[in-house]
């Protein structure tokens, strides 16, 4: 996919973008969720980010899942599988909605998917050096990138995998394998 990659100065506005769209998608889905977390760059204060917001509809078991699909297609989301990450659905907006520009995913509590999320998200939050890093590396890759999402991908892609095998040995978790451009 290609198109302008846009990274941007942390906007103080990301966090009442993330409660508009929770708030839209939450009554929908809290007799079954645990919640909405607000994951992703723009939940980090102080990082550049694609002005986009991540979203985890975070579940308690594979058992939930396809209820939430079918309680979010009921406002117009259209489940779109896994996008190639094994335990994290995604979703695009169908219809005339009007939200902040948004990513919504499904996970299933503590599940890989999700540790990913929070952890890289909790690490950049308390990491301001980390944080630095990682924008200038964003920044730079939406310039060599040239428009493809997955060329700028690839080319965060060892660095985020470093920051989470940092956050699962902080956090007593074991170890894993992260996808890196050139390993498979």
């Amino acid at each position: 996919m290609t198109g302008d990659i846009v990274v941007s100065d942390y906007d103080p506005e990301w966090p009442r973008w993330f409660e508009e769209v929770r708030a839209h998608v939450w009554p929908l889905v809290e007799e079954i969720a645990l919640g909405v977390d607000h994951v992703g760059s723009t939940a980090v204060p102080g990082l550049a980010a694609k002005p986009i917001i991540d979203l985890d509809v975070v579940v308690a078991s594979d058992d939930d899942i396809l209820p939430v699909i079918e309680r979010l297609a009921g406002i117009g989301y259209r489940w779109v599988g896994d996008l190639g990450v094994a335990g994290r659905e995604a979703f695009s907006l169908a219809g005339d909605v009007t939200l902040p520009p948004h990513h919504l995913y499904l996970v299933v509590k503590d599940n890989r998917a999700h540790l990913n999320h929070w952890l890289l998200r909790d690490l950049l939050r308390a990491d301001a050096r980390a944080r630095d890093d990682y924008a200038a590396l964003k920044r730079r890759n939406a310039e060599l990138a040239r428009g493809d999402i997955d060329v700028y991908t690839a080319g965060k892609a060892a660095f985020v995998a470093g920051l989470l095998r940092r956050a699962r040995a902080e956090r007593g978790l074991p170890p894993v394998t992260y996808w890196e451009p050139g390993t498979g």
